[in-house]
């Protein structure tokens, strides 16, 4: 497929046991100056799940429905946990590979979905000497396949509604809030990460119908983690289900591919106790996951002509700003 003798799928990893939370995310808020508090904080929602996060095993899952689809072999590594993505770098170039296309599990344009998986790639190559070439494969937000996936996974959810409540569910997508300065230099003109998910949310949208003159939605975030002094995207999915004018309510992560702590914890813990205490009919969709036509997807970026590298000044990181 293409010019590529290897796939390496980039994600941003996880724990797998409770001795690895802590670890893992003193690694993911490095430099970011987060309270220990805030810390600590996060890392009994990972307890509360067994101190396991999911993202590992659904790379892994996805690994092996990718590879009998494509003619490579496919490796993976992560930016935050085991195996990291230096580590796969150096196998790789041991195994001889020349060159490699990079599968990075988020499908959006800004700092913290491409322009740090970009910079990770480039600090892992410089580290490992031989180190193969790797080329990020396109945003995919829009792709058929992604779409057609969680298209399919929102009907599913929507099926799970009382009959008398599906067609005038409301649809509220979710994607984790980052900070507006970030949000507004994504993309090479800003403002691509907001554009590039309502896009994919219409798409979604009007694939799965219904509804009295076309469905109603919404786009909301989630999982923020900055410092309050600092302003991110808002609303915050559980002060929008608090205002919400719908008789029920399909949340769909659209800004995820996997159910990761973000999803299981912000979605199936808060959200979903938000909307009990005031009666609301909740359900969620399944991010795209392991859906046959998002595997698929994966050979077919594949078998694009290669993507045009991004400029180096686009998607710069945000500036730390102090209190």
């Amino acid at each position: 497929m293409g010019n590529y003798d290897a796939l390496v799928v980039v994600s941003f990893g996880g724990p797998e046991k409770p001795d690895d939370v802590m670890p893992f995310l003193e690694n993911v808020v490095r430099g970011r100056g987060i309270p220990r508090e805030r810390l600590l904080e996060v890392e009994a929602h990972y307890q509360r799940f067994g101190g396991a996060s999911p993202i590992n095993q659904q790379c892994r899952d996805l690994i092996a429905a990718v590879e009998p689809t494509v003619d490579l072999p496919v490796y993976w590594g992560n930016r935050n946990w085991h195996p990291y993505l230096e580590d796969t770098l150096r196998r790789m170039a041991s195994d001889g590979v020349r060159r490699a296309a990079a599968f990075v599990t988020s499908a959006y344009s800004s700092y913290s979905a491409c322009r740090q998986y970009r910079d990770d790639i480039a600090l892992a190559r410089a580290a490992v000497e031989g180190a193969p070439e790797v080329v990020k494969l396109r945003h995919y937000f829009d792709h058929p396949g992604f779409v057609a996936a969680m298209a399919d996974h929102t009907r599913q959810a929507l099926d799970r509604l009382p009959a008398g409540l599906r067609d005038s569910a409301r649809l509220v997508f979710t994607a984790h809030s980052i900070p507006i300065s970030m949000a507004t230099t994504a993309g090479p003109g800003g403002g691509a990460y907001e554009a590039q998910l309502r896009r994919a949310a219409a798409l979604v949208t009007a694939e799965v119908g219904g509804g009295d003159g076309g469905r109603e939605w919404d786009l909301v975030w989630q999982s923020r983690s900055g410092a309050p002094h600092i302003p991110w995207l808002e609303p915050d999915v559980c002060d929008h289900l608090l205002e919400v004018d719908a008789p029920a309510v399909v949340l769909v992560p659209i800004g995820f591919v996997s159910d990761h702590m973000e999803v299981v914890y912000d979605l199936d813990v808060e959200a979903a106790e938000t909307a009990r205490k005031i009666g609301l009919p909740l359900v969620r969709a399944s991010t795209a996951g392991t859906h046959p036509r998002f595997v698929s997807m994966v050979g077919e970026l594949l078998a694009e002509p290669e993507p045009v590298a991004c400029a180096a000044t686009c998607c710069p990181a945000p500036p730390r700003r102090r209190p």
